[in-house]
C-alpha cells in the first residue's frame, strides 16, 4: 500500500525557548527565512505524501495559519508587483493537504499517533516530530519510504551520536549484522546504552502499531512513550527496522543550542547570505 499520510506532532509547549514561545509556537521558530515546521512539511511532500495531519494544542493557530490562504498578504504583493514572492506564499498552502487534529490522552510522544489513529485506520503512515529536520540530498523521508515498499516493515530513523549524549535519546540495539532493532532503551546511562544509535522523530508505522500503543503502559516519567510500544512488538515476534540516514545528517531543534547549530548549517548553504555569514563568524570567533 502506497504511502500517502504522514502525522507531525506539534503539541509540544517550548519551554525551552521561553518567553520567545510565549505567544509562538516553537515549531515556527525560523530557520532563515523558513518556519522549522515547513521544512519538515518540504520533507514529507517531496517524499509523496499528500494528507499531513497536524496533532496539535490550543495555542498552535499561527501554525495552522501559516498553511492557510492569506488573502490580504496575497492581495498586497500582486498589488506592489512582488510576484516571486507572492508565489512562494501560495506554494506553502498548496503543499499538500492539511488536517488539524487536538491532542488528547496522557503527556507523551505516543499520544499524537492515538489522537490521529482513526485517520490513518489500516494503512502505514509517517510519524514525525515537529522539531525534527533531517538535511539530506534526498528527503529522508522518501528513502525510508522506499525501503518499505521494497521490505513493507515498520522502521525508525537512526543517528550515531556522541557517547556522552546518550542519556538525552532512546538508543537502539540491533541484531548483529542487521538493521532489525532488538530493543530500544530510553535515555539509558552511558554504561547502559547498548549502543550509539539514537532514535528520532521520523518513523513508518502501521496499524499493528497503533494496536500495540493502545495497550501500552505508561512508562518513563509517566509518559506514553512510542518506543515502549516499539518494543513491546518486537518482544512479541514484529520485525522493527532502524533506518539511517544516507547523504544527510539529523538536526534536532528542541533546545536553544541545538537550534542555533540546525540554523547556522542551513544558512552556510544559503548562496545569497552563506559566505558572509560564515566570513562574519570568523571575525567574531
Amino acid at each position: 500500500m502506497k504511502i500517502k499520510k504522514a502525522i507531525i506532532a506539534v503539541a509540544g509547549s517550548g519551554t525551552r525557548f521561553l518567553p520567545a514561545t510565549k505567544a509562538m509556537p516553537k515549531e515556527m521558530l525560523p530557520i532563515v527565512d523558513k518556519p522549522i515546521i515547513q521544512l519538515v512539511v518540504e520533507e514529507l511532500v517531496e517524499a509523496g505524501i499528500e494528507d499531513i495531519i497536524l496533532v496539535t494544542k490550543w495555542d498552535k493557530k499561527p501554525l495552522e495559519d501559516h498553511f492557510d490562504y492569506s488573502w490580504a498578504l496575497e492581495n498586497d504583493l500582486e498589488k506592489n508587483g512582488k510576484l516571486e514572492l507572492l508565489k512562494k506564499i501560495r506554494k506553502v498552502s498548496e503543499m499538500a493537504n492539511f488536517i488539524y487534529v487536538r491532542q488528547k490522552g496522557p503527556y507523551g510522544n505516543g499520544t499524537p499517533v492515538l489522537s490521529a489513529a482513526s485517520l490513518v485506520d489500516d494503512e502505514p503512515f509517517v510519524f514525525v516530530w515537529g522539531d525534527d529536520l533531517v538535511k539530506s540530498k534526498v528527503s529522508f523521508t522518501k528513502q525510508m519510504i522506499e525501503d518499505y515498499e521494497k521490505n513493507g516493515k515498520p522502521m525508525i530513523g537512526v543517528q550515531k551520536v556522541a557517547k556522552e549524549d546518550v542519556v538525552r535519546y532512546g538508543i537502539v540495539k540491533l541484531r548483529e549484522g542487521t538493521n532489525v532493532i532488538e530493543d530500544i532503551i530510553e535515555k539509558p546511562s552511558v554504561e547502559d546504552a547498548p549502543s550509539q544509535l539514537a532514535d528520532f522523530g521520523r518513523m513508518i508505522l502501521n496499524q499493528e502499531i497503533i494496536d500495540v500503543l493502545k495497550k501500552t503502559a505508561l512508562g518513563k516519567g509517566n509518559e506514553l512513550w512510542i518506543t515502549d510500544a516499539i518494543k513491546s512488538y518486537v518482544k512479541n515476534g514484529g520485525i522493527f527496522l532502524a533506518k539511517e540516514i544516507k547523504d544527510g545528517q539529523w538536526l534536532t531543534t528542541g533546545d536553544p543550542l541545538n537550534y542555533l547549530k540546525a540554523l547556522l548549517v542551513y544558512a552556510f548553504e544559503r548562496e545569497d547570505i552563506g559566505e558572509d555569514l560564515k566570513k562574519f563568524i570568523k571575525s567574531k570567533v
